[in-house]
């Protein structure tokens, strides 16, 4: 059985950490609970006020780095205080991402075909998102056995297709037309804020691209209770909220 830390301690403990910080924050099952579909997902309520909060701290900025691209974190409005950085570190809010080439634009339709073969494979309720050099199949609400073996048999296609990455997920699979991964992004950003201590909380598989990228003084922390390289846990949205708000009043 997995063991949670208790978010108030685990606030007074980052608040000790070196400054600048860093802190970077996934989404979906961070900020917003895990929901069916993304369109349907919101915020924690309290979670936008607290983390305005956190980055009005001296010395500490807040990102937001997710799978989603930019036009699918929209929906949550995030304040113009927070870096937020889209699909696994491709796209910024502030910086236009490159668009594709020939090659990869060629190589993205191939994958785009598989995945919707997939999704056909999969049957009712899995569905196929499209980003600017991805494609991500999502099984959650298609059968659970036809939604595994769309996911395998779209992995082994994948491994066909030339210069294409994969990306496994919960009851997901995204396919990569350019690489890019969340551990290159948060890493690249702390640098650029020249920041002494870097903190990333994820819940997902992609987030360990981010776990394995931090130092020895960085801050690495797991939502949920699956496998992971991180050295803290937290429970659930709802304890990264209560870890949040503990932030900005222990500096006061």
């Amino acid at each position: 059985m997995s063991s949670f830390d208790d978010p108030v301690a685990l606030a007074v403990a980052t608040l000790t950490s070196a400054r600048p910080l860093l802190v970077g924050l996934d989404v979906d099952g961070v900020l917003a609970p895990l929901v069916d579909h993304a369109a349907d997902a919101a915020l924690l309520d309290g979670m936008s006020e607290a983390m305005s909060a956190v980055a009005g701290l001296d010395s500490v900025q807040v990102a937001v780095l997710s799978g989603r691209s930019l036009e699918g974190l929209a929906q949550f409005g995030f304040h113009h205080d927070l870096h937020v950085i889209g699909s696994h570190g491709m796209e910024t809010r502030d910086r236009p991402m490159d668009p594709v080439d020939d090659t990869e634009a060629n190589r993205l339709a191939v994958l785009d075909a598989l995945a919707e073969a997939a999704a056909r494979d999969a049957g009712d309720g899995a569905w196929v998102e499209r980003k600017p050099a991805s494609v991500v199949l999502h099984v959650r609400r298609a059968d659970a056995e036809r939604g595994r073996a769309a996911l395998d048999d779209l992995a082994v296609g994948a491994r066909d297709v030339d210069g294409a990455t994969a990306k496994p997920g919960s009851n997901v699979l995204e396919l990569f037309a350019r690489s890019a991964d969340k551990g290159t992004a948060l890493v690249a950003l702390g640098a650029e804020l020249r920041a002494a201590t870097i903190l990333f909380a994820g819940d997902d598989v992609t987030d360990e691209d981010a776990f394995a990228r931090l130092g020895p003084h960085d801050i690495a922390i797991k939502v949920g209770d699956a496998d992971t390289i991180a050295s803290h846990r937290l429970r659930d949205p709802h304890a990264v909220l209560a870890f949040l708000r503990a932030l900005a009043p222990h500096e006061r």
